[in-house]
């Protein structure tokens, strides 16, 4: 009885001493997952494994946050009248929050757009590829346009993304537009003002997806008229990357700022 009454009270002064350094375990399990979660992106941006995996990776590391979080709200109730327990879960809970938000945002913007990755102002006739395309051999994307079916998704899910006019002659606007590429940090492949096509890749800042862009100038009634088309090199959706980089080369023509991309 004695014996059995004593071996009770040990095991259950060991769970307390475990439950007291919680914290500690919340804290480390929060601080892997953001690593894991950095090292998904940066993997793949550096040819480590291939963007699939990198997504797997950041995946498992959502759901370490997720846990993670569970026990810092576990160490806050347990260990609330320590300050230094204290501080520890609530950073292991807003750590945690930050690591699996990112993940989940981007499904639900994923889920918001269609499943394509070709994105143009002139839909009808858009831009072609010229300098760019030995550069897109080994791309899983095939450098044509998909034709109407992605047209008409493009339409409905931005129907924003339209040519821009300006009241510049084509010279002028063509090095407006050159200008704008570089500043938008995009690596100038080809620049030929006598054809009015601009090529360029830019490179998104986390998973280091290449995307390809062509900016085409040509004459119009008014002055000159400029069309874009983004297109990412891997992936069946671009989860809106091409129409937000569009958008933002649009408005730096027109000298306003727009929205920005993370992928």
């Amino acid at each position: 009885m004695t014996t059995s009454w004593f071996s009770t009270y040990s095991n259950l002064r060991f769970t307390m001493r475990l439950l007291e350094k919680l914290y500690l375990g919340a804290f480390g399990l929060a601080v892997v997952s953001a690593s894991a979660g950095l090292a998904a992106g940066l993997g793949t941006r550096w040819g480590v494994w291939h963007f699939k995996t990198g997504f797997l990776v950041l995946t498992g590391a959502a759901y370490g946050a997720l846990i993670a979080a569970c026990l810092g709200l576990i160490a806050l109730f347990v260990n609330r009248s320590s300050r230094k327990a204290v501080l520890f879960a609530a950073a292991s809970i807003v750590l945690s929050i930050f690591v699996a938000g990112i993940p989940w945002q981007m499904k639900q913007r994923a889920q918001r757009v269609p499943m394509i990755h070709d994105i143009t102002t002139d839909t009808e006739n858009p831009p072609p590829f010229v300098a760019i395309l030995p550069l897109r051999r080994d791309a899983s994307n095939p450098p044509g346009y998909g034709g109407g079916a992605v047209a008409a998704q493009q339409l409905k899910a931005y129907p924003d993304v339209r040519p821009l006019t300006l009241t510049f002659p084509p010279v002028v606007t063509f090095e407006k537009a050159l200008q704008a590429a570089r500043e938008l940090g995009w690596d100038i492949v080809e620049s030929r003002p006598d054809q009015g096509r601009i090529e360029a890749t830019d490179t998104t800042l986390w998973f280091g997806f290449k995307d390809d862009i062509v900016v085409r100038v040509t004459a119009s009634d008014s002055g000159s008229r400029i069309d874009v088309r983004s297109v990412s090199r891997v992936g069946k959706s671009d989860i809106g990357t091409n129409a937000i980089r569009i958008r933002n080369y649009l408005s730096r023509m027109q000298g306003s700022p727009s929205s920005t991309t993370t992928q």
